[in-house]
């Protein structure tokens, strides 16, 4: 569930004074980075450059969060959208440029180079140990975003971790209500909260019903169960009964996912087409596949679901 002690992220962080007590100079730092036998996370913090070199950029963001809490003059955790690489949680349209840290002292956080500091209220249950450092929890951190990120970006945190079990819709809202719907840019939070939907089973799927929202689509029924007989065909990512329309969102991942053993994309990419096929005979529905090309031009993606589900219309209005 959450990031394991062996993760490339948890490389170990040498700090400038531990590597100056080994007998290191700064101009043989120096030179072990212009080599690449180190690497620099942040300022006074080293790295392993090989293991640098092949993180991700969202990993090297937990590395310089991990480096920055190391160095920090405060009891602090990693809060906010720096908690969510530890949780295992999407970063998907948040800023990974500060690190975040919340303050256990209660006193007013700083903004220094590269950090920013919170404080905040931690109850029981607000902070969890991952790989040995301390962490928001997924209820907290995902309040926490909601006050950092777009509605989009925060509805794709909640969501995972609704889906994922970390915690239930009445819990987080209770969670929201009984203070944190004062905390300082928390307005855009009580939407997020109506939006989200612990079936929701990915980043595409999430920003999908963003989309949808945001376009004024009527609300769909995600995860929508098919049925032949008493066999169940399919579960539709988003279905529209009254539309005589589904939703499927297609991003590469989902083949992955789904690929049986011995079975190639290109297979389950077939498979699927016939389940969508199957699909169509059963309910007498169209579907409108999107993906994330689609989702970067949103205007000319309604645009073109309403249009299918005008020709849907005109269809049944002709039978």
């Amino acid at each position: 569930m959450f990031m394991d002690i062996d993760h490339p992220c948890m490389t170990d962080i040498a700090l400038r004074k531990e590597l100056i007590a080994l007998g290191h100079t700064d101009r043989s730092l120096a030179r072990a980075i212009t080599a690449g036998v180190l690497a620099k996370p942040r300022r006074g913090a080293y790295v392993d450059g090989q293991v640098w070199r092949e993180l991700t950029r969202e990993q090297r963001y937990a590395v310089r969060a991990r480096a920055a809490l190391r160095q920090a003059c405060v009891d602090a955790v990693a809060s906010h959208t720096s908690a969510l690489p530890f949780l295992d949680a999407p970063t998907w349209g948040l800023a990974l440029e500060d690190v975040h840290l919340l303050r256990k002292d209660g006193r007013a956080g700083r903004r220094e180079a590269g950090i920013q500091q919170h404080r905040g209220v931690i109850l029981d249950g607000d902070v969890v140990t991952v790989g040995g450092i301390e962490v928001s929890a997924p209820m907290r951190s995902t309040l926490e975003v909601a006050t950092l990120g777009n509605t989009e970006a925060s509805l794709v945190v909640v969501n995972h971790f609704l889906h994922r079990g970390d915690f239930a819709i009445e819990q987080i809202r209770a969670r929201y209500e009984a203070g944190m719907d004062r905390w300082p840019r928390s307005l855009s939070s009580d939407l997020v909260l109506r939006l989200a939907d612990g079936r929701i089973e990915s980043v595409g799927e999430s920003r999908t019903l963003y989309f949808l929202w945001r376009h004024h689509f009527p609300a769909p029924i995600p995860q929508y169960e098919v049925r032949d007989g008493p066999l169940v065909v399919a579960f539709l990512d988003f279905a529209f009964p009254e539309l005589g329309i589904w939703i499927e969102f297609d991003g590469k991942e989902k083949y992955l996912k789904f690929r049986r053993p011995g079975e190639s994309v290109v297979d389950a990419v077939v498979r699927e087409k016939q389940r969508e096929s199957r699909v169509a005979e059963l309910t007498g529905w169209r579907c409108i596949r999107i993906t994330w090309a689609d989702l970067a031009s949103p205007a000319h993606l309604a645009r073109r679901i309403r249009e299918v589900v005008a020709s849907v219309a005109a269809a049944a209005a002709r039978r």
